[in-house]
């Protein structure tokens, strides 16, 4: 079969299925924590990560922090407090006192793998990790664990058995051309959040494909109104780190200064953004931090390094990087305590969970948002183990593929452009106007636009037929930004008020009667209903009279 350069490439070849316990698909932070955790409660597991395990996904390219606080009562009760009132109403104290606890006693198990630092008296310090390391620690302590992991090995989608319930899921080995399929008791999602391919540092696997799979397993969505986090970043580089620009300086292209006020970075750039180029300088970076910077964030200083400048002393361009859901706070809705989802035998963790119960409608940042893909793995891993264990390796059972856009066309295949495809949603999905400051009739095109993509790659788009495995990898991709896209602007549409990071221009004011989640699905046909306060009265599924058409199949 010819290839999009005219060559011939052989057909990806079957591999024997392999079985296990609980299959982890992602190995980045969430996803090594879990298989850690199902393999410490005696379950046999297999991890297939997209790119290289412990080196792939946006916490092995930083520093991350962990939200680290003692566990004294009123020390928890003051941070849990301190959260709550940025939260816009929507987390959960329990569930922040939860992953508080998992995060303290769990986090200092990898110390065999990693040499955590000290202060100058000799204490630990547990609170703040270097990534690349952290990441190959777990790397070894997960193989150390018997983990199988499968490297360059993307799923494409989950198995069902009859039932609905979920067994496991096929993708390609895309270096050896191979494809693979794991039967497995339970399956975790750990595939991360979707930066829409902004060329946020470390985001380039992180493409929103667990999210289609969970909606082809009938699974929806919370929170994707918040999904409208930016980090500043050198105009030159991808690297989006943001702690340096706690002490920036910023100034417009005829060098004024200009004014940030508190807790309103993003929004005061961008409107800058919008006039013009916008120039930053951290020259008020104190010299002990500059130091440290290199210790605990050394990848800050590479691009700077390599000839642009020194950012102590001179201005640079700087932009804002959209990071969509992953420093957002929606992702795939949990049905319980277990990190478990609307599909029988189907966890989630991670950012490709919603972290609205920890963060609400406001980021977790980096600390947080850590400390939730520790614990929301160790929860899951356990939880998927248990279920696992119980059911049995059973392998005997039919199950069926549950792709469908990007992999079979419902219609005749066509050509469809996968990276035409990836442009038309970032038009609506990267723009300042477009998402940091939101507007119903722009949403309402945006919504109606990302439909006909929608409707075109689901009809035409033809994957599975592709000449390799780069090809379907890149059809399912382009299917999965399609679909997140479409979520986060149904949300943000019909979420009609301002709250936390969502900002509506013309609805500026929050209302209180929406201090609710917002639930989104429907993959041919979005729809979104408000989260009801009483069990006995669902609320239902709101529609737009200039979107109904344009979203039906």
């Amino acid at each position: 079969m010819p290839n999009s350069q005219g060559s011939t490439t052989p057909p990806n070849v079957e591999l024997p299925v392999i079985v296990a316990d609980v299959l982890v698909i992602g190995g980045g932070l969430s996803g090594t924590w879990a298989a850690l955790a199902a393999a410490q409660a005696g379950a046999r597991v297999v991890l297939a990560d997209k790119g290289y395990c412990g080196a792939s996904g946006v916490a092995a390219t930083s520093g991350p922090g962990h939200w680290w606080v003692p566990p004294e009562a009123q020390a928890r009760a003051e941070a849990i407090g301190q959260r709550m009132a940025i939260a816009g109403g929507i987390a959960d104290p329990a569930w922040m006192e939860r992953i508080l606890d998992i995060t303290w006693t769990t986090l200092p198990c990898i110390g065999d793998f990693y040499d955590f630092s000290t202060d100058e008296t000799g204490t630990v310090q547990y609170r703040g990790l270097r990534g690349p390391e952290y990441l190959r620690a777990m790397r070894r302590k997960i193989h150390k664990h018997g983990v199988r992991i499968l490297d360059q090995s993307p799923a494409l989608e989950l198995l069902a058995e009859s039932g609905g319930s979920i067994v496991g899921a096929r993708g390609l080995r895309r270096q050896r051309g191979e494809a693979w399929t794991v039967r497995a008791g339970a399956v975790i999602l750990a595939t991360g959040g979707c930066a829409f391919k902004s060329r946020l540092l470390g985001s380039h696997t992180n493409t929103g494909d667990g999210h289609l799979m969970a909606a082809e397993a009938g699974v929806d969505f919370s929170g994707m109104e918040f999904s409208t986090y930016h980090t500043v970043a050198p105009a030159h580089s991808t690297m989006t780190r943001s702690m340096s620009y706690a002490f920036a300086t910023y100034y417009d292209a005829a060098g004024r200064e200009i004014p940030v006020p508190p807790g309103d970075t993003t929004r005061t750039l961008a409107r800058a953004m919008l006039e013009g180029p916008v120039l930053c300088s951290l020259h008020r970076m104190p010299e002990d931090i500059r130091e440290r910077l290199r210790r605990v964030q050394p990848n800050m200083m590479l691009p700077f390094d390599r000839g642009h400048g020194d950012p102590f002393t001179q201005r640079f361009p700087v932009l804002l990087r959209p990071e969509g859901t992953i420093r957002g706070s929606g992702g795939v809705r949990l049905a319980d305590d277990d990190c478990g989802t609307a599909a029988d035998g189907l966890f989630v963790v991670g950012d490709a969970a919603t972290r609205e119960p920890v963060a609400g409608a406001v980021s977790g940042g980096g600390a947080i948002l850590a400390a939730w893909a520790l614990s929301s793995g160790v929860i899951a891993g356990r939880a998927a183990a248990a279920r696992a264990v119980s059911r049995g390796r059973r392998t005997d059972s039919p199950a069926r593929p549950l792709g469908q856009a990007g992999l079979r066309p419902v219609r005749q295949a066509a050509a469809v452009d996968p990276r035409a495809v990836t442009a038309a949603v970032q038009a609506e999905m990267l723009p300042y106007d477009k998402t940091i400051f939101r507007r119903g009739p722009a949403l309402a095109r945006s919504l109606s636009l990302l439909d006909g993509v929608w409707r075109d790659l689901r009809d035409h788009l033809h994957g599975e037929g592709s000449a390799n495995a780069g090809e379907t990898v890149q059809a399912r991709e382009s299917a999965a930004l399609t679909a997140v896209a479409r979520w986060c602007t149904r949300a943000a549409l019909d979420r009609t008020e301002s709250r936390g990071m969502h900002l509506r221009v013309d609805a500026p004011a929050s209302d209180p009667a929406l201090a609710r989640r917002l639930i989104v699905g429907g993959l041919d046909r979005p729809w979104s209903r408000f989260e009801s306060r009483f069990d006995d009265a669902p609320p239902q599924p709101l529609e737009h009279p200039a979107t109904t058409q344009a979203g039906a199949a």
